[in-house]
C-alpha cells in the first residue's frame, strides 16, 4: 500500500499538520484573541467513512455513481454480476423438485409396501385357517387309522398336509414385510431431508443474488470510486468509498490545559476558510484521553504544555441537512469552544449560517 496515495493516511498527515499547527499557535501567539471562557484550535472538516464492499467475489457489472454524488439512502451504487448464483440458484431449484418426486415417491412405496404387509396378513390368516382343519383333520384320520377305518397312507398324507400349512403360516414370514415398510419410510425421510436442504440453498443464494446490488446503508456522497466496471473484486472488496453527510464534524487539537476543561456536548462554534462570513454551530462529541504529541520525559511545565489532545466538534445534523452542499469534507477552519458555562459569545461569533 503507497502511503502517499492512500486517502486514510492522506488524512493522518492532515490531522498530524493540524495538531502541529495549533502546537505552534497556542506557543507563540497572543493569548488575548478569545474573551476569558473560551478556546480555540484549528482543524479540518471530516465525516464518517463508509466502504461499499462486495459480499461475493465476481465481476463489477456497473458503477452507476461519479465521485461527489449525493446519494440517498437504499440507492443503488453498483452491481457484480450475478449470472453464477442465479445459475446456480436454477440448479438448486431442479434439486428440490426432484426432492419434492423423491418424497411423493416415496410415501407411494410405504403405501405399496403397507398394503402387501396387509395382503400377507391375510394369507396368513387363511394359511392359520387351513392349519387349524389340517390339524383337525389329521386328528380324525390318526383316530381311523389306529382303528384300521382308513389306510395309514391317507393319515401320512394329511400329516404332510398339515406340516405344510403349519409352515406357511410361521410369522417370519411378516418380518420381510415390516422391513420393507421401515425401509420406505426412511426414504421419505432422506427426501425431505433433501428438500430442506434445498430450500436452504436456494434461500442462501437468493441472498447472494440480492447482495450483488450494491447500495447505500444511508445518505451521503459518493468520495472514490474504487473499483471499475470490469474489475473483478473479491469477498470484501471495496467498490465504493462514500461519507456520511449527517455526522460530519471537525477534528482539532487543543493544548492539556485547555483539553482537561472541554466537556462532552460543550457548545463550539465553526468558521472555515472557504465560508468565513458564516459561523456554523457545533457540539463535542469526543475527546481524547492520551495525548497525541507526548515529550518522551516531562518533566517542566513548558513540556506540559507540549501535550495536545485531539477533539471533535459535530455540525448540527439540522443544518448539515440543508447545507449538504455547501458543506464539505477537507476544508479547514477555526473551532471555537466556550468552556465557561457562563461566558457570552461574542459578537462575532454569533451564529450566521447560509440561507
Amino acid at each position: 500500500m503507497n502511503m502517499a496515495t492512500d486517502p486514510r493516511w492522506r488524512r493522518w498527515i492532515a490531522i498530524a499538520c493540524a495538531g502541529l499547527a495549533v502546537l505552534l499557535y497556542w506557543l507563540f501567539s497572543p493569548s488575548d484573541k478569545l474573551p476569558p471562557g473560551f478556546v480555540d484550535g484549528n482543524g479540518r472538516i471530516e465525516a464518517t467513512e463508509i466502504d461499499i464492499a462486495a459480499k461475493v467475489p465476481g465481476r463489477v457489472q456497473e458503477v452507476a455513481v461519479k465521485e461527489g454524488d449525493f446519494v440517498k439512502a437504499g440507492q443503488v451504487l453498483a452491481r457484480i454480476d450475478a449470472d453464477d448464483l442465479i445459475a446456480q440458484k436454477v440448479e438448486a431449484e431442479a434439486g428440490l423438485q426432484a426432492a419434492l418426486s423423491a418424497i411423493t415417491t416415496a410415501h407411494t412405496q410405504v403405501a405399496q409396501r403397507q398394503s402387501d404387509r396387509a395382503a400377507a396378513l391375510a394369507v396368513v390368516r387363511q394359511q392359520e385357517a387351513s392349519l387349524n382343519a389340517a390339524g383337525k383333520r389329521l386328528e380324525r384320520t390318526t383316530a381311523l387309522a389306529g382303528k384300521g377305518f382308513i389306510s395309514q397312507q391317507t393319515r401320512d398324507d394329511d400329516q404332510a398336509q398339515f406340516e405344510s400349512a403349519r409352515a406357511a403360516g410361521k410369522p417370519e414370514n411378516q418380518a420381510a414385510f415390516d422391513a420393507a415398510i421401515a425401509a420406505a419410510r426412511s426414504q421419505v425421510g432422506s427426501a425431505g431431508a433433501n428438500a430442506e436442504a434445498a430450500r436452504a440453498t436456494i434461500k442462501r443464494l437468493e441472498v447472494n443474488i440480492a447482495d450483488c446490488t450494491l447500495k447505500a446503508p444511508r445518505a451521503g456522497r459518493v468520495q472514490y470510486r474504487i473499483a471499475e466496471p470490469g474489475e473483478i473484486v473479491g469477498s470484501g472488496g471495496r467498490v465504493i468509498n462514500m461519507v456520511d453527510m449527517s455526522d460530519v464534524y471537525m477534528t482539532f487539537f487543543l493544548p492539556e490545559a485547555a483539553a482537561g476543561k472541554v466537556r462532552l456536548g460543550s457548545e463550539t462554534r465553526i468558521v472555515l476558510d472557504a465560508l468565513p462570513d458564516y459561523v456554523l454551530p457545533a457540539k463535542v462529541t469526543f475527546v481524547a484521553d492520551v495525548a497525541q504529541f507526548t515529550p518522551k520525559t516531562v518533566e517542566t511545565e513548558s513540556e506540559r504544555q507540549k501535550l495536545m489532545f485531539r477533539v471533535k466538534a459535530q455540525i448540527d445534523p439540522a443544518l448539515l441537512q440543508r447545507q449538504a452542499t455547501v458543506i464539505k469534507t477537507g476544508v479547514p477552519g477555526m473551532a471555537y469552544l466556550k468552556i465557561d458555562p457562563d461566558a457570552e459569545w461574542p459578537a462575532d461569533l454569533a451564529i450566521k449560517v447560509p440561507k
